[in-house]
């Protein structure tokens, strides 16, 4: 596992707000509040690069020297990427095994999300779900507004898995599910990608991308069709790959990784 070292709000702020009213520099603190606690001051040249015309403060292009920022308030934007400024916020990139619960608690007693992750962060959640038998990435986070948004349905973020299935399926038959879709108890849906990555006699392994969100969707696409799925592995999501993360593990996102994601659910 890998663990948050510093606080996430604190490489983007040091390079656009370098400097406060009391003169002291953003990383010798621990919080927004214990650097400037009247508000910052934003400087647009900083050790030789010139952020005029790229930062926004509430949708306005700050260019004037000595423009104050409340970061808990207004939303900054540095070449349209948000600058995320609370050090508590933490996201998760987690791979899940078969046979935990994408849940924090469960009743019955079974594995779940909480039994990998523990403790250790607070309020932290699930963004989505893997049904109990599949695999791979799940994004967890606290940051209640990076949820909601990696969740609706509005920002079509694209989810990636490779399926084992039951069968050989032919190329043809993947084409027709990205083109034509099939029809399901809740209407029609189409892969937005599908590849054959192997095959055998008895087998097909399969990568599909789609954005929907619906409940074990992959399986009953391929079950419609009378491919089963054996083993289904989500790889990706949005620009989130699982990687070489180990069942039973996770890792803390990078803050490049956070702002990618961030940028892609339009914040």
């Amino acid at each position: 596992m890998t663990e948050s070292v510093r606080p996430r709000w604190e490489n983007d702020a040091k390079r656009i707000f370098p400097r406060c009213e009391s003169a002291r520099r953003f990383q010798f603190h621990s919080t927004p509040e214990a650097a400037c606690p009247s508000g910052i001051r934003f400087s647009p040249q900083v050790r030789g690069h010139d952020y005029r015309g790229r930062v926004e403060v509430d949708g306005e292009l700050v260019t004037e020297l000595g423009t104050r920022v409340d970061p808990h308030k207004q939303q900054v934007r540095v070449d349209g990427s948000r600058v995320r400024v609370n050090p508590n916020h933490v996201t998760l990139a987690l791979n899940k095994p078969r046979k935990v619960l994408s849940a924090m608690d469960d009743p019955k007693g079974r594995y779940t999300l909480r039994d990998i992750v523990g403790d250790k962060y607070e309020r932290i959640f699930h963004m989505g779900r893997l049904d109990y038998d599949s695999e791979g990435l799940i994004l967890m986070t606290n940051d209640g507004e990076l949820s909601q948004h990696v969740m609706h349905p509005k920002y079509e973020v694209e989810k990636t898995y490779v399926a084992t299935l039951e069968g050989k399926i032919s190329g043809t038959v993947c084409r027709r599910l990205v083109t034509t879709g099939v029809q399901l108890d809740d209407g029609w849906i189409k892969l937005d990608h599908c590849a054959i990555i192997d095959s055998s006699r008895d087998h097909t392994m399969v990568k599909v991308v789609l954005h929907s969100g619906k409940n074990r969707i992959v399986r009953r696409i391929f079950g419609s069709i009378g491919f089963p799925v054996k083993r289904l592995v989500r790889t990706q999501i949005g620009p989130i790959k699982l990687g070489d993360l180990k069942p039973g593990s996770y890792r803390v996102l990078s803050q490049t990784e956070v702002r990618s994601l961030s940028k892609e659910v339009g914040l």
